[in-house]
């Protein structure tokens, strides 16, 4: 996993906040499967959280988008799962 505020269009990118659990849910997810991912935090920059909230058309997070351009907002960890079909 790697933290920044840009996204990264090679893998998995997270848009979420250290606060929310389900981000850290979904975080430990995505680390259990070994996927390659990039965590984008929405409370360190105006921009992300804007970026998040036009994948999305929410303000919900976390935002999960992944290499396909598809997004999951607030997804449980079997719709991780399944999108990344493990």
């Amino acid at each position: 996993m790697t933290n920044t505020s840009v996204p990264a269009p090679d893998h998995v990118t997270m848009y979420g906040a250290d606060w929310c659990r389900d981000c850290r849910r979904t975080e430990a997810l995505l680390n259990k499967l070994g996927v390659e991912w990039t965590k984008v935090d929405v409370e360190a920059s105006a921009e992300a959280a804007e970026t998040a909230k036009a994948i999305s058309g929410r303000m919900n997070i976390p935002v999960v988008h992944f290499t396909d351009g598809s997004h999951l907002v607030e997804p449980s960890d079997d719709a991780v799962r399944t999108k990344l079909g493990v």
